[in-house]
């Protein structure tokens, strides 16, 4: 008996806990503090935020507390779920379902603002894929290249269909957010590498391909290959790549950097901020904090950051099943490229993409997304003390 309390007091990570904690504090001020300053800006934000917060904390405990079996049992049902509200929104009335920057990607819910699909999707593949690793390990005795091409098959048909949905929406950064998810998945899912790097090669070369066409032949370019997208797309495009030709297009950066810039070493303090940058208290709050904490505080947050994927880590090295081991790459791997783009974004080193900055950022869908995979990780730690336990 006494094992296995203690087992259950060391199970609950309380440095994730504290590190979460930490982001939830900063969150709440910065975002009180994009909002208070300029007048555009009207809601209790805040007051929001903390709401989000607790649902949040309350969804990411009822999971830690789920064993490995019950995870398993409902991630077809939580991803049918989530699909058919994809395709709900295809066919949803404005009323229900308001188009916002072009993109019809939300539910509108009173009081409590919208909600976003696509963010629960990310929940559904870390289930759904690393259930198909799993039991398709269990079920194949010998390796070989067919049960690799199957695997793949497999992993491929519950996953671009809805990724396609997504697509038309349209929202390329939740589907970079997905490859970030499902490559580590694919990587660490005992494929074969050469399989692998075969298919790697088609987006490299592609991406190759691309980037020869930028320099060389740049009439081809602007053309054939960025006319064929959205205005939209093509406007963050331009903006990234050229903010001082295209001063629309890269307001938001430009703006963004001048933020971060003038907050120099150690920020202007607290709602000292006074740099209007849009969507600042969203996808862009990592320039509030530099602007008033300056370049001090905006590597604590960074830090903060490393510290949680860290415990991450440590949590999947001990992991002794398939399943944990191919949920938590994925897990770690969503996060670390989401709080890179994020980050990069803000200072103009990548392009804007709407990726919101994780546990900071404005936003219950994202917040809570995100709060369910830390319940998972959460219950990864779970189960493998009480094998400890009962071992």
């Amino acid at each position: 008996m006494r094992r296995t309390s203690i087992g259950i007091e060391r199970y609950i990570d309380k440095y994730i806990l504290l590190y979460i904690g930490i982001l939830g504090v900063i969150s709440c001020v910065f975002i009180y503090s994009s909002t208070e300053v300029f007048a555009q800006y009207s809601g209790s934000f805040v007051t929001k935020q903390m709401i989000f917060y607790f649902i949040g904390f309350t969804f990411m405990m009822g999971i830690a507390f789920l064993k490995m079996e019950h995870l398993k049992k409902i991630d077809w049902y939580f991803y049918a779920l989530i699909v058919l509200l994809l395709v709900g929104l295809i066919f949803a009335p404005e009323s229900i379902a308001k188009p916002v920057n072009e993109a019809k990607a939300w539910y509108q819910i009173k009081w409590l603002g919208s909600f976003q699909p696509s963010e629960f999707l990310k929940v559904a593949f870390v289930l759904v894929v690393a259930k198909l690793i799993e039991s398709h390990h269990e079920k194949i005795d010998n390796q070989t290249f067919l049960s690799d091409c199957l695997l793949l098959g497999k992993i491929a048909a519950v996953t671009i269909p809805p990724i396609l949905l997504v697509y038309q929406q349209p929202d390329t950064g939740m589907i970079m957010l997905y490859a970030a998810l499902l490559i580590p998945m694919l990587y660490f899912s005992a494929i074969s590498k050469k399989i692998l790097i075969s298919f790697a090669l088609i987006p490299v070369t592609l991406l190759i391909a691309i980037i020869i066409a930028y320099f060389q032949f740049p009439h081809f370019y602007s053309e054939q290959l960025v006319g064929q997208l959205s205005p939209h797309q093509i406007s963050r495009i331009n903006g990234w790549l050229h903010p001082f030709e295209h001063e629309d297009s890269a307001y938001q950066t430009r703006q963004g950097i001048l933020a971060i810039g003038s907050g120099e070493v150690t920020g202007k303090g607290v709602l000292g901020n006074n740099v209007y940058v849009p969507e600042k208290h969203t996808d862009f709050i990592f320039a509030t904090v530099a602007e008033e904490l300056g370049f001090i505080g905006g590597a604590l947050v960074i830090l903060l950051y490393f510290l949680l994927i860290y415990r991450f880590l440590l949590t999947i090295v001990r992991a002794n099943s398939t399943f944990a081991y191919a949920a938590g790459a994925g897990i770690i791997g969503l996060f670390a490229f989401q709080i890179c783009q994020n980050i990069g974004m803000t200072m103009g080193l990548l392009p804007v993409t709407g990726v919101t900055l994780p546990f900071l950022s404005y936003g219950g869908s994202s917040l809570l997304s995100n709060f369910m995979l830390i319940g998972i990780m959460l219950a990864f730690i779970k189960i493998e003390y009480e094998e400890v336990s009962s071992s």
